[in-house]
């Protein structure tokens, strides 16, 4: 059956003007500048860490102006602030400490003030400051730019080695060092200063797609985000492959048949993944964490908010190991461990979904009631340094998924995915935590052995996990809740040490929902295509498909959903994600 999955989705935006190129934005911008009656005059570009700064200064050139002033020319030197970001790198591979560093921190303050007075004391004219930091380089600007650009296509700039870090020369270093210190200090870094600044910017800059910027007013782009904050939506959804990677996605999500294999697909991890607004005829693309940093109220509910601050908890992903491999064995830490080793709040609760699965599916999950501790982490020890191959089976329980199963996965549980099952992950955000223990004997894609974490995992498992709680507590707890005329909803976990709350519907006509006081995230598990409505028509008709993930704020209250197009008059399904309350 053909795909009908959208891999580009957005929401239409009316009545705000964009200009789109450098001809248009600089022509804009000088308009702008030429109305402030001042003889001197200072534009503050502010960017994001990734952001082409060559495409941008390049462009403006075209701009009259007296001096330009790079803000990392301001910066501390690189030794300086590798060594006060050091503690939040650290010299782990992967992992790190959440830094509560400033942008500030970064500045040398002799060298601010003597750029200020320089600007000060310097003849009339137009005066640029650009780069990140640059609206706390030079306060007293008169024209406020942010470039801005999503995560994910910072990621895969990094991957060809154009992103440098912030006051660090570190572009040519491994993905994996690249990411980290983004992850852990520079990205953190950013957004507290854009939280500061989201009422004080002019104009914001799309600068994903090299060569095509498009821009609009500060005052738009936030009644954008207050728009989309109040209605249904979905973020835009990325693909990746992996080591393990399978066939489905390939299929359903109408990706590249030549590619080897897709094994992830974030599909709504909002602070990697971008928005899309649809403005009149062109597309501008913002990160979705502007939205969360922005809207944090409208967006989660007063009660999430105030529990886990201006931070999207719950995060619904693919990982498709149809006609694949097994996902790597693997275990999260608990809240004490995460808190003291890495700085977060709370953990990485979660579930695996089986969106589809062939016969022979199966998931690991859970100690076998034999275990004896010491006798595995040696075991597990000795197969990542040459040794036998781990036997799996001997100390972890085995059960066959099928489609439509949900096995939950608190913290501290050892699992992982069998071949051939395609989950839908449901879990909480702070996704890079996972302590891989065995990874099959194979290579990642880069050719390098990934890596593994042993001393880390065996500090959080949870002994006492085995087969009887599993059984009894893990796989498949289902419980009929409510029904209704032509529909029916069921409770499918998570269990109660997870924080989230997932609700399955089954329908063949309407069901109303409640937001309860939290964001809800669902997924169109059966079916070709649903339509979410408003009772009181707070927003359009939403339309989505089969396997697609979407956002319903808390400040929509009350929604519907009804099996559309293909699926009229058929029982369709959703699964419903929500923070408990």
């Amino acid at each position: 059956m053909r795909s009908n999955y959208d891999k580009n989705p957005g929401i239409r935006i009316h009545d705000i003007p964009i200009h789109s190129g450098w001809d248009q934005i600089i022509l804009e911008v000088s308009s702008e500048l030429h109305h402030i009656k001042k003889r001197k005059k200072v534009l503050v570009i502010e960017t994001y860490t990734g952001v082409d700064d060559t495409e941008i200064l390049t462009a403006l050139n075209k701009l009259s102006f007296e001096k330009l002033i790079i803000s990392t020319e301001n910066f501390k030197t690189e030794s300086e602030i590798r060594q006060m970001t050091q503690n939040d790198v650290t010299d782990d591979r992967i992992f790190g400490f959440m830094s509560k560093l400033r942008m500030r921190d970064f500045l040398n303050p002799l060298k601010t003030i003597n750029t200020q007075d320089q600007i000060c004391q310097g003849k009339n004219g137009l005066f640029v400051v650009y780069g990140p930091g640059a609206s706390l380089v030079y306060p007293e600007y008169d024209l406020l730019v942010y470039a801005d650009m999503a995560r994910w296509e910072i990621q895969n700039r990094m991957k060809t080695h154009q992103v440098h870090g912030l006051g660090v020369d570190d572009h040519k270093m491994e993905f994996s060092f690249q990411y980290k210190r983004g992850y852990f200090v520079d990205w953190r870094v950013c957004d507290r200063l854009k939280q500061e600044l989201y009422q004080k910017i002019d104009f914001v800059l799309d600068t994903n797609t090299a060569q095509n910027p498009k821009m609009i007013r500060g005052m738009d782009f936030l009644y954008a985000l207050r728009q989309v904050a109040n209605q249904p939506f979905r973020v835009v959804p990325y693909f990746d492959p992996g080591p393990w990677g399978g066939q489905w996605m390939k299929e359903v999500c109408d990706l590249d048949k030549e590619k080897e294999n897709f094994a992830w697909c974030f599909d709504c991890v909002p602070e990697e993944n971008s928005l899309k607004l649809f403005i009149g005829d062109e597309e501008f693309e913002t990160p979705s964490i502007n939205l969360v940093l922005s809207q944090s109220t409208q967006l989660l509910g007063q009660a999430v908010e105030a529990r886990f601050g201006k931070e999207f908890p719950i995060r619904f992903d693919f990982l498709d190991t149809i006609d694949g491999g097994n996902l790597s064995f693997q275990v999260h830490p608990n809240q004490q461990y995460i808190r003291e080793e890495f700085g977060l709040h709370y953990t990485q609760d979660e579930s695996y979904y089986i969106l589809d699965a062939k016969e022979d599916a199966t998931v690991y999950l859970g100690l076998r009631d034999s275990v004896i501790p010491a006798e595995m982490i040696q075991s597990l020890k000795k197969a990542n340094t040459g040794g036998p191959v781990f036997p799996a089976e001997e100390f972890v329980n085995i059960w066959p998924a099928k489609k439509h199963d949900h096995f939950l996965i608190p913290a501290g549980t050892i699992h992982c995915s069998g071949k051939n099952s395609m989950v839908l992950e449901i879990s909480s955000t702070p996704y890079i935590f996972t302590f891989k223990m065995w990874d099959w004997n194979r290579m990642g894609l880069d050719g390098k052995p990934r890596p593994i974490n042993i001393d880390h995992a065996e500090k959080v498992i949870n002994w006492n996990r085995r087969t009887e709680f599993t059984r009894n507590e893990l796989v498949s707890q289902v419980e009929q809740i409510d029904k209704g005329d032509g529909w029916r909803e069921e409770r499918t976990g998570l269990h109660h040490l997870e924080f989230i709350e997932t609700r399955r519907h089954w329908f063949s006509k309407t069901v109303t929902h409640q937001t309860e006081g939290s964001v809800n995230v669902l997924n169109l598990i059966e079916g070709r295509e649903a339509i979410i409505t408003s009772p009181s028509e707070k927003f359009r008709p939403f339309v989505v498909h089969y396997a697609e993930t979407f956002i319903i704020p808390e400040a929509v209250n009350e929604y519907c959903i009804t099996p559309y197009g293909e699926s009229k008059g058929k029982e369709i399904a959703t699964i419903k994600a929500r923070i408990r309350i």
